[in-house]
């Protein structure tokens, strides 16, 4: 489960943190985007982390459906269709298009193996019934913790997002200011 502790150093605590988005309307536009930033990268990250867990879900529920039809060949011969089954699925998430990559994606392949004792996956066949629903229900239930946290993290961004647009709305802050700051860090 994805804890957010109080003052603590990691990116999910300070953006979830509320006074992260206190007195927005004290903060510099620079300020406000780099939040903003930072909150968007951190939502980047949990969505990676929460498509590693669908993929295992997707796994393991393949190996469920094989079992209970008979199916004869194994999942690592299933692999590529299950998994490009997911992806042709209609998004379920908040329909935000990232343009970011995500920082931290060796920790996030780490945390979801651990969720099973490092179970190699890759040999879903060799578990027990038993075993891939308590894989199942632990995936599950670390899947609806990354997704709580991620909809907390799109609030953080939606909010600093709605003060910058108001700033550009009343004319407190120029399009043209920002180009004209975007010109310059590309010229340094």
């Amino acid at each position: 489960m994805i804890e957010v502790r109080p003052g603590g150093r990691r990116r999910i605590d300070r953006v979830l943190n509320p006074g992260y988005v206190q007195g927005l309307g004290d903060l510099s536009l620079e300020e406000l985007r780099e939040r903003r930033d930072e909150a968007a990268q951190e939502e980047t990250d949990l969505s990676y982390l929460r498509r590693l867990l669908h993929a295992r879900i997707d796994i393991v529920r393949a190996e469920q459906q094989r079992r209970s039809t008979g199916g004869q060949s194994s999942i690592v011969e299933q692999l590529a269709t299950i998994l490009s089954d997911n992806a042709l699925r209609p998004a379920r998430g908040s329909g935000r298009h990232q343009a970011l990559e995500p920082s931290r994606a060796g920790e996030h392949r780490r945390q979801a193996e651990a969720l099973v004792g490092n179970s190699d996956l890759t040999d879903v066949g060799s578990h027990s019934d038993e075993k891939l629903a308590e894989i199942l229900r632990d995936y599950g239930e670390e899947e609806s913790s990354v997704s709580a946290r991620r909809r907390e993290v799109q609030a953080v961004v939606d909010l600093l997002n709605s003060e910058i647009a108001t700033r550009y709305r009343d004319r407190t802050s120029l399009v043209d200011d920002l180009l004209a700051a975007e010109r310059a860090r590309d010229d340094d």
